[in-house]
């Protein structure tokens, strides 16, 4: 049997077993805090490229020492410009053209800077003469009448484009000319008179005389028809003549003074004698403009196919300067009644005309319709050119 002791040792382990138990108890697992991401170091920064340095621009050459650049219309330079790009992309001026498809002006003074910054002027020796065009407006009709009695006559069929040294007589070799075949050889094509005798296959299309006159002096014109139709007179191709001013010869004769021989005035005297009397004088210009209506186009476009800008685009000889160059012309001494006394201002080179031959000439186009007419009509001035160039 066992001892009195024994139960207590007993009794006093288990409670110690117990207590322990309770103290232990289960354990809660300890709350972990995670840590913030790690971010990736930043890259280091690219090396800025450096801008374009600005060129140094003799005093000479700069956009400023133009004769009337401080006064002239900052928006007219631009469309110049952009008319140069829109046919010189790529070219010398495509590093310009660049720039200015991105550039972003606020005042006149700051296309101004931005130009003088990038351009600069090459004089060409001379004097020369300064005339304008326009895109004429007329009305037409779609029958004849003793008003309307003009044909809009398209390129005819016998016209064809050939070699100079193929015809007779024999003209320079590699050169294009208008001819027609007569008996198996190939001869002048007719003239202006010889043309107007002649039926108008494949017209639609009818003007008044005097009217379809100057749109040939103008190489296309848009024509507005009685139902509120209006198309495009599109020059198609001449007869390759020469072109022979009337005004002089009206002159000559005493039929008008020298300070009357504008185009409006012109256009005046042919309507009151329209008839055998005006015809006989339209025909002492032999050159003779054929036509293609076209209905799809809202604005004219220059020989160089680019659209002409309204005062800032020029038609130029094609044998001493490329299309798309850009000018700078003064012009001033105007000779004809109500003409605007001075023309300075930058254009692009972005036509031709039969009536415009040699280094210092330049035909300004003015825009569309009579307001247009009107002033380019007045335009004979004393003409003074700068070839306009990237300076780097």
């Amino acid at each position: 049997m066992r001892s009195a002791g024994f139960w207590l040792k007993a009794v006093a382990a288990a409670g110690t077993a117990l207590w322990l138990a309770a103290c232990v108890g289960p354990q809660t697992p300890p709350v972990m805090t995670p840590l913030p991401p790690v971010s990736p170091p930043a890259p280091a920064p690219l090396p800025e490229t450096p801008a374009r340095p600005l060129p140094y621009i003799p005093p000479s050459q700069r956009l400023s020492a133009l004769p009337g650049w401080e006064t002239s219309d900052a928006f007219i330079a631009l469309e110049a410009l952009r008319g140069t790009c829109a046919y010189q992309q790529g070219r010398q001026f495509a590093a310009i053209c660049a720039e200015l498809a991105t550039a972003e002006f606020e005042s006149p003074d700051e296309i101004k800077v931005w130009l003088e910054a990038r351009l600069k002027a090459e004089p060409l020796e001379g004097q020369g003469l300064l005339t304008a065009y326009f895109v004429p407006e007329y009305p037409a009709t779609r029958q004849p009448d003793v008003e309307f009695s003009q044909p809009v006559r398209p390129k005819p069929a016998d016209l064809e484009m050939v070699d100079g040294a193929w015809m007779t007589p024999p003209q320079t070799a590699g050169v294009p000319v208008a001819a027609r075949r007569q008996n198996g050889r190939y001869v002048p094509y007719y003239s202006r008179a010889e043309i107007e005798a002649q039926p108008a296959t494949g017209a639609s299309l009818y003007m008044r005389p005097e009217d379809y006159f100057f749109m040939q002096i103008q190489g296309s014109g848009f024509l507005s028809l009685p139902d509120g139709h209006r198309v495009l007179a599109a020059y198609a191709a001449n007869n390759g003549l020469p072109f022979i001013g009337i005004a002089r010869i009206m002159t000559d004769r005493g039929i008008l003074s020298a300070s009357q021989t504008s185009g409006d005035t012109i256009r005046q005297w042919l309507a009151s004698h329209r008839g055998p009397v005006a015809q006989e004088m339209m025909n002492q210009n032999p050159r003779y403009a054929f036509f293609t209506i076209d209905t799809s186009r809202s604005e004219p476009l220059g020989a160089a196919a680019v659209p002409l800008p309204a005062g800032s685009a020029i038609a130029i000889d094609p044998a001493h300067h490329a299309y798309g160059d850009l000018f700078w012309i003064d012009a001033n001494a105007g000779t004809l009644k109500g003409a605007f006394p001075v023309y300075q201002r930058m254009v692009s080179a972005l036509d031709t005309g039969g009536a415009i031959k040699g280094r210092i000439r330049a035909d300004l186009y003015m825009g569309v319709g009579e307001r247009a007419g009107l002033e380019a009509g007045r335009v004979k001035h004393a003409l003074r050119k700068w070839r306009i160039v990237p300076a780097y």
